[in-house]
């Protein structure tokens, strides 16, 4: 289960705050930082911790509810912090002031097609909330409104498939939940529900998120939800604890189409690979169809190193089929090499194409169509498929999550023995 930690949030700044230690006027103070960019919707907040190392080096992190993540460089030069998400081709920069305890710069990340994506940052040292709190002033709203925690079935103007919203409120109205939809997940949300106002927020580095909603006199929520520095939709929900998406084995179809030898493509040195190699004969398959720039696709590559540490002595071997954002090889193929670097891949990958689904359909024709990254193929040893999966619920969906995994070791348990000439 998803649980709020506001209060250890709190906790943990405070402690942070009592040992951060002077800092230089033009060197950042270490500790933890409110921070957050400016999105159109307003303030799309997270927190950061910087740590400096006794060998003068300096450690980042970002913190969206119980989820951190290791920024993998951060360097301070003059009054420059600059953190290097370089996984997503994505870079956090501030210049400091007041003290070492103020950041102002930029995001930048490469967007689709290689256009940049650029918003403001800032960081404030010192034990904020991750919100700005209500005015005392604002409505009030009936005693039975006070916890949104439960599920919720959600429905985004922009979109005709439906969502399902998982939420879990502390006694200090701190909220903790994720969004899952039937292309994958919003990651870990966290926030505040107030006064009748939920207001929730995602930064991992790639992902920028920001909801605002409202409770209404009927016990729904309608609010708004923003991406990124251009994405915007409104959107409502209502309380059902038995809201469910559609079957995510069904949803896209192995056409056979196109024979494995046909499916060509290079690895991150221009060798070119076809699926039908022999590394790859007789045994039992996963095929991942993933980008290197999606953060659900970190999710499920870091669950398939698991699967590949348990199964493949058994027979099971996985390829991924990276789609990337620019078409340029060079570059596609260095995020590839840093994505498999980062999470320790020890499969095959290949650059398969761009992420643009119609284009990346184009090359990748053994489905009907690429709906979700991941979308994830499994294939017994005689090249039967035996499932395919759209999209991916993450460790943020808790329960989903769990059920995701059982799913799909009973398909590959069943493949093995397929390949094993048992079935």
């Amino acid at each position: 289960m998803l649980r709020p930690i506001g209060r250890f949030e709190v906790l943990v700044m405070i402690a942070w705050a009592a040992t951060g230690g002077a800092a230089n006027a033009d060197r950042p103070s270490p500790g933890m930082w409110r921070a957050w960019l400016d999105s159109p919707g307003g303030e799309l907040p997270f927190y950061l911790l910087l740590d400096s190392r006794a060998d003068g080096q300096w450690n980042a992190q970002l913190i969206n509810g119980p989820e951190r993540i290791a920024v993998p460089h951060t360097a301070v030069s003059g009054d420059t912090v600059t953190l290097d998400i370089d996984y997503y081709d994505a870079k956090l920069s501030g210049a400091v002031s007041h003290e070492g305890k103020h950041l102002d710069g930029e995001w930048v990340r490469t967007g689709s097609g290689g256009t940049p994506v650029t918003m403001a940052f800032h960081a404030r040292r010192g034990a904020f909330p991750r919100f700005d709190p209500l005015p005392t002033g604002a409505a009030p709203v009936p005693k039975e409104q006070h916890d949104i925690s439960g599920r919720w079935r959600m429905r985004f103007s922009k979109s005709e498939d439906p969502a399902i919203g998982v939420f879990e409120q502390g006694a200090d109205r701190s909220v903790a939940g994720t969004v899952l939809t039937t292309t994958g997940d919003y990651r870990f949300l966290a926030g505040s529900f107030e006064n009748g106002r939920l207001r929730l927020s995602c930064f991992d580095g790639a992902h920028a998120f920001l909801f605002d909603a409202r409770m209404q006199a009927d016990g729904a929520l309608a609010g708004d939800f923003w991406s990124r520095d251009a994405w915007h939709e409104t959107w409502t929900a209502d309380r059902d604890a038995d809201a469910a998406l559609p079957d995510a084995f069904g949803r896209t179809t192995w056409t056979g189409s196109v024979p494995l030898d046909a499916l060509v493509f290079p690895d991150v040195n221009g060798d070119r690979v076809a699926l039908s190699d022999e590394r790859f004969a007789g045994k039992a398959r996963i095929i991942e169809v993933f980008g290197t720039w999606c953060p659900n696709c970190h999710d499920a590559s870091e669950y398939l190193v698991e699967l590949h540490r348990r199964y493949a002595d058994r027979g099971l071997s996985i390829v991924g089929l990276a789609f990337e954002l620019t078409g340029d090889f060079s570059r596609d193929a260095r995020q590839v090499r840093k994505y498999v670097e980062r999470l320790g891949i020890p499969y095959t990958v290949l650059v398969a194409g761009v992420s643009d689904k119609d284009k990346a359909a184009a090359a990748f024709p053994a489905i009907d169509r690429i709906r979700a990254y991941p979308t994830t193929i499994f294939l017994n040893g005689a090249g039967r498929v035996r499932a395919v999966h759209t999209g991916f619920s993450g460790p943020a969906t808790g329960d989903a999550n769990q059920a995701l995994r059982r799913d799909f070791e009973r398909i590959i348990e069943e493949m093995l023995v397929d390949s094993s000439g048992g079935g």
